[in-house]
């Protein structure tokens, strides 16, 4: 350091130190984290550790009670997999004639409903032998036959023989899942119809010219719907399955004239290229319709002139 500035009271860095040491220059330890991670591959918490634990060896007494508790563990798991198993097989028998009792009753049931459905229209065939007696005898009750029957035409209450088109709508194949929707028209899946389509058909019938319609058995009418529930299709609240065969009575060949450029066949078409689906449309005579459900209507409002 120059004198001066000694004078003024500066310090000197290399005060006490040799001629040599003086003109060595000052290194400044400065901690490298790249060099750290290269060489430290341990964090000093879990290396005191690691020594501690090594410098304690376990005892054999230590591993004897450690083998104790895992084969006692492994015996207490054992014990509740076969109280398990000795449980469900004590209760089989008792679940299987459940599931008898069940069967039985609804299957009594189906029958009780069958004949019952029966005598209903039994019932209703006699009422309307009566009504049509009693009005069948001036020109006013005519009027009054005459208004019922389209009606009931309208209404899908009474069975309907004629002409007209039938409709079969083949699926490839069953859905191996019949839980979710949303899985339709995948890959995996082989069920290709869907209420939907069904719906379409049905309305390219009725804007066709058809009369009356039945999809497998089951008359289409006001209050009857055609929905999807998981992957089975309900028609009238009942399932129905491949091949979907839907009768239309009407003129058949104007039917069939203006439900070949119809947006349900188009549709059909359409998955009958892209899924294989089976479509065939005949024309033929004396198809029989069922009378449809009739429901009590609590409520209803006319819809135009």
């Amino acid at each position: 350091m120059a004198e001066p500035d000694r004078l003024l009271g500066g310090y000197d860095p290399n005060a006490g130190r040799s001629a040599h040491a003086a003109q060595r220059p000052t290194l400044i330890p400065v901690p490298s984290l790249l060099r750290a991670l290269l060489s430290e591959h341990l964090d000093p918490g879990y290396a005191a550790a690691a020594e501690r634990r090594g410098g304690a060896p376990e005892s054999g007494r230590a591993r004897a009670f450690g083998w104790v508790w895992q084969a006692l563990a492994a015996t207490l798991v054992a014990a509740v997999f076969a109280a398990a198993v000795a449980q469900a097989r004590s209760v089989e028998p008792g679940v299987r004639t459940a599931q008898q009792l069940l069967v039985r009753s609804v299957r009594s049931t189906e029958g009780s409903t069958s004949k019952l459905a029966k005598q209903r229209s039994v019932l209703s065939t006699q009422v309307d032998d009566v009504q049509r007696h009693a009005l069948a005898d001036d020109a006013e009750g005519q009027r009054l036959l005459s208004r019922l029957d389209a009606l009931s035409l309208a209404a899908a209450s009474t069975a309907i023989i004629g002409p007209g088109l039938t409709v079969t709508i083949t699926d490839p194949g069953a859905s191996p899942n019949l839980s979710d929707v949303s899985k339709q028209r995948v890959n995996g899946n082989r069920q290709i119809i869907l209420d939907r389509d069904l719906q379409l058909v049905v309305n390219s019938l009725w804007a066709s010219g058809a009369e009356a319609i039945s999809v497998d058995g089951a008359r289409i009418g006001p209050n009857v719907t055609i929905r999807q529930a998981g992957g089975a299709i309900l028609v009238d609240n009942n399932p129905t399955s491949s091949p979907y065969t839907i009768l239309a009575i009407g003129p058949p060949h104007a039917m069939r004239d203006v439900f070949d450029n119809s947006p349900g066949l188009q549709r059909l078409r359409l998955l009958e290229i892209s899924y294989g689906v089976g479509v065939t449309v005949n024309v033929s005579d004396g198809l029989s319709l069922p009378a449809g459900s009739v429901r009590e209507v609590k409520f209803a409002k006319q819809i135009g002139p």
